[in-house]
């Protein structure tokens, strides 16, 4: 009997012991992340350029002049290289002049006055049985050969227009221009080098700048677009930033089961370069600067560390 009763006391403190466990499991975790936050929290991102362009020739030739150098900002249309032009100026000119040159058809034109002279003396001349009817039908004849040649010179003229139009195009063929505002990243090509299919710069558009993140598909639809995300970017004393939702990917990636997103972010002055890491909080834009950020300032849309030399304000006088 007392062994039965040792039995049945090892047993219940077992039971006990599993019980502590169980609630010891259950009760409230003090560390980790639940489910709910890592859904709802900053995801990382990368901010790029707007828009990146290899600018070459259309044409073959020769690198005559270069206008542009890496890390100058240019603007749309500005002239940054040409290539030698010295042929296609010279038929341009030539056209040109061919163009504006009335000479030929004014002599075609007086040619055309004195057959329609001629030809109304005839008339006239068999109207009174003076020549015969063979001089007016030559006569008639002639004129119309003279206003053919009035109407064949014009025409000339128009081709030769156009050819002007021809010659100027492929002049300008030979000079390379911005298609947008921005800066130039790379120039690949020195003066007297040929140029064929490898381009001569890159030009990358930074205001606005674009932000790609990636979402998980758990998000999908709690993002629309033109709403705004606060932007961190990963650089210090820059303080986060206001950006536009522009794009939301329609299609969910299977391998991955993430979607992709862009937004836009306003970059005037160029005052933030692209290719910086960053993070994103959507549903939240970001603070604004007030009077008790005594250590921070707003400079271009970021926020400074008023600590640093070259941000500090010097005293106005």
């Amino acid at each position: 009997m007392t062994t039965m009763k040792k039995w049945m006391l090892s047993f219940a403190l077992a039971g006990l012991a599993g019980l502590a466990g169980l609630v010891a499991a259950a009760g409230p975790q003090t560390s980790g992340t639940s489910p709910a936050t890592a859904s709802t929290g900053s995801l990382g991102c990368l901010i790029e350029p707007d828009k990146v362009a290899d600018l070459g020739s259309a044409v073959i030739g020769v690198l005559e002049s270069l206008r542009a150098e890496r890390g100058d900002v240019v603007r749309k249309g500005q002239v940054l290289a040409s290539l030698r032009n010295d042929v296609e100026r010279a038929t341009a000119e030539v056209a040109r002049t061919r163009a504006t040159t009335e000479a030929e058809l004014r002599s075609a034109e007086a040619n055309r006055d004195l057959a329609r002279q001629k030809m109304r003396r005839a008339e006239d001349l068999v109207a009174r049985n003076f020549v015969a009817q063979q001089a007016l039908d030559q006569a008639r004849a002639d004129f119309q050969i003279a206003e053919q040649k009035v109407l064949q010179t014009r025409e000339q003229l128009r081709v030769w227009s156009r050819e002007v139009g021809v010659a100027e195009a492929q002049v300008g063929l030979r000079t390379i221009r911005s298609p947008f505002d921005g800066v130039v990243v790379e120039r690949y090509l020195s003066l007297g080098e040929r140029v064929e299919e490898k381009p001569i710069f890159k030009v990358a558009k930074i205001d606005p700048l674009r932000i790609e993140v990636i979402v998980p598909a758990a998000r999908f639809g709690t993002i629309q677009a033109g709403e705004v995300a606060s932007v961190k970017p990963d650089l210090p004393n820059v303080a986060a930033l206001d950006a536009t939702v522009a794009l939301v990917d329609r299609v969910v990636d299977a391998a991955s089961n993430t979607f992709r997103v862009r937004l836009t972010l306003p970059n005037p002055g160029n005052t933030l370069p692209a290719g910086l890491r960053c993070r994103i909080t959507f549903g939240e834009a970001a603070p604004r600067a007030s009077p008790s950020d005594g250590g921070s300032r707003l400079v271009g849309g970021m926020r400074m560390d008023s600590s640093l030399a070259s941000f500090k304000e010097k005293p106005r006088r």
